[in-house]
């Protein structure tokens, strides 16, 4: 094979490895046939004299991972570790950015809800939310291919780079949010230091640690969190210790039910929220590995964080009800202010410190959304995709800085609005990703992995985006946001505030259009 044919930048389409199919016959699931038509080899990025190549073979002498939204050949996948992948989400979840969406719950100002029925809520809904990111984390292995690469086979060639926008939107978002959550906890700990301060420090952390790509990210995860969760138990303990907790009585009526609803589209938003990129944390586990065993090792690595840390969350949270301390703690700064009122008072310079490794957590946090950006921006055209992913990651980190520096001094209402806007988009991706894999490709067998590239093959996106064009309609009757109460939205609880139905809705027009649509584009095209 040529050089030439081997230079991205003078090849616009992927390189194309030939040969039989990969026979699995170890490992998980056996006897399976992978066709590795489309893989990418690793020293394909490195050849040639382009400025692509120039940069890869820079990256490389470092060991900053060189591939982006290529796929990965089969024997490129050596990691065959699942303890990884649930190691992955719970140090990503198990940090102060969860337990700040607890605090929602029973904060008298926002949802106002018991601590009983806030806790159901984060039980049921976070079981609900999690089901996808497990579903789709089990794709990675058998194709290779990352997550926005795998929606091309819902919305097409071109129909997915509209879902990579939003995606781009939603990781930026999620880290902008995320950074200024951690950048108040240092604030708490030295008020001398200024939120941006505080924002470029993790910033800059999280950037380190994505530069080196896919390894490192999961070596960082798996190494961090059992700081952070003795750092946690601290807090259980302390809050014990001060007997603040108020077991704030279960609510009735129609108020307490629009308050759970739109708590929960909250909840589903966080939970949900990595749904859009969970393939590309096990592209280089082996094609043989076993779907359920990596649905249950995702799913264990999700459920127990978001539970511990938001129903901690919704539990300190009740203190604000009948202890100035705390509520004066909370006005002053917030999240990081509730958690020094735990830690300060018997702690001391020690307390101090946990707040500050707390802070920190919010690198493990941000680590998958500033890795997935990159991948997202390559798949806008092919021009982005010479860009190298690593050149990605410094710009995503850039932007989410200008973003979250303004956005600092309005946290909470930021948290709010945009995880009910990450929820309802999700549903619709998930609504339209789950129709076609169950009721149109019948399941992992129906798709035809070696056309993951060639536009003319997969599906014209006429459907899908028509579909998306619903999902929103329903997001927008469904919603109850500050600024806007959707029709059906109003009609459950308060009218003044009513009950957020969004993502419910958008789900369900999303994936029952799809389904009308879907047998008609394919009567015309046939793809």
């Amino acid at each position: 094979m040529g050089v030439d044919e081997y230079d991205i930048e003078k090849q616009p389409d992927v390189v194309h490895t030939h040969g039989s199919p990969t026979h699995v016959g170890h490992g998980g699931e056996k006897g399976l046939y992978v066709d590795e038509t489309g893989a990418v080899p690793g020293e394909s990025f490195v050849i040639g004299d382009s400025l692509y190549a120039r940069l890869q073979r820079f990256a490389g002498r470092f060991n900053i991972e060189q591939r982006g939204i290529e796929r990965v050949p089969e024997n490129e996948r050596t990691d065959t570790s699942l303890v990884k992948v649930g190691t992955m989400w719970l140090a990503a979840n198990l940090v102060v950015s969860s337990f700040a969406i607890g605090l929602l719950g029973t904060n008298p100002n926002i949802y106002a809800l018991g601590f009983g029925d806030a806790c159901l809520t984060i039980l049921f809904i976070n079981l609900l939310g999690i089901t996808p990111v497990c579903f789709f984390s089990s794709f990675g292995p058998r194709f290779g291919l990352r997550q926005m690469v795998l929606s091309r086979f819902y919305f097409g060639y071109y129909g997915v780079k509209v879902i990579a926008c939003f995606n781009i939107v939603a990781c930026i978002g999620w880290s902008s949010v995320n950074v200024i959550v951690g950048a108040q906890l240092i604030n708490t700990v030295n008020s001398g230091v200024p939120g941006y301060a505080g924002i470029i420090i993790i910033a800059a952390c999280t950037f380190i640690v994505t530069l080196f790509g896919y390894k490192v990210v999961h070596a960082y995860e798996m190494y961090t969190w059992p700081v952070i969760l003795i750092v946690f138990f601290i807090v259980v303990g302390e809050f014990a210790r001060s007997k603040a907790f108020y077991n704030i009585p279960m609510g009735v009526g129609k108020s307490e039910t629009g308050s759970v609803l739109s708590f929960a589209a909250s909840i589903f938003g966080f939970a949900t929220g990595w749904t859009s990129y969970a393939a590309d944390y096990t592209v280089y586990q082996p094609v043989g590995t076993s779907r359920v065993k990596t649905f249950f090792w995702t799913w264990a690595g999700l459920i127990f964080p978001l539970l511990f840390t938001e129903m901690l969350g919704a539990a300190i949270m009740t203190a604000t009800i009948n202890d100035t301390y705390y509520s004066d703690m909370f006005q002053k700064s917030s999240t990081g202010g509730i958690l020094g009122a735990v830690l300060f008072p018997h702690l001391g310079k020690f307390g101090s410190f946990c707040l500050v490794l707390l802070a920190l957590s919010i690198i493990a946090n941000n680590c998958p959304n500033i890795y997935s950006v990159s991948l997202s921006l390559q798949i806008l055209g092919r021009w982005t995709q010479r860009v190298p992913r690593f050149v990605w990651t410094f710009l995503g980190t850039l932007i989410y800085i200008a973003i979250a520096i303004p956005g600092y001094s309005h946290f909470e209402s930021v948290l709010t609005n945009f995880m009910l806007l990450i929820g309802y988009w999700l549903a619709i991706y998930e609504g339209i990703a789950l129709a076609e894999h169950f009721f149109f490709k019948h399941g992992i067998n129906g798709y035809k992995v070696e056309i993951y590239d060639r536009p003319s093959l997969l599906p014209p996106s006429i459907a899908p985006l028509i579909a998306f064009g619903f999902g929103i309609m329903g997001a927008v009757m469904g919603m109850a946001q500050v600024w806007f109460v959707g029709p059906i939205g109003r009609k459950i609880g308060n009218p003044m505030f009513g009950g957020d139905v969004g993502f419910e809705l958008a789900f369900a027009f999303a994936g029952i259009s799809y389904c009308i649509l879907r047998p008609i584009e394919l009567k015309i095209f046939g793809r």
